[in-house]
């Protein structure tokens, strides 16, 4: 199956070329650097979701790093 990211480039990339190769037709002049720009969406890595940090007192739970306590009661957060 193929994401909607790869899609949505694969699309502008077509798109991209067939205005290209219109231009090349009807006025003689190459414009290929139209699919430049989408390019690197095509190669891109898939980051990793950060860990779940979680308050074993509350049950606070957050993505975020910057917290090393909970907000609520203070005690300290354990990554899941």
């Amino acid at each position: 199956m193929v994401s909607s990211r790869t899609a949505t480039a694969a699309v502008g990339v077509l798109a991209s070329l067939a205005v290209s190769v219109a231009a090349w037709v009807l006025f003689d002049v190459a414009v290929f650097f139209l699919a430049v720009p989408l390019v690197p969406l095509l190669f891109r890595r898939q980051t990793e979701e950060p860990p779940v940090y979680e308050c074993p007192d509350c049950g606070f739970r957050t993505r975020d790093p910057e917290f090393a306590y909970c907000p609520r009661d203070g005690s300290q957060l354990e990554e899941q």
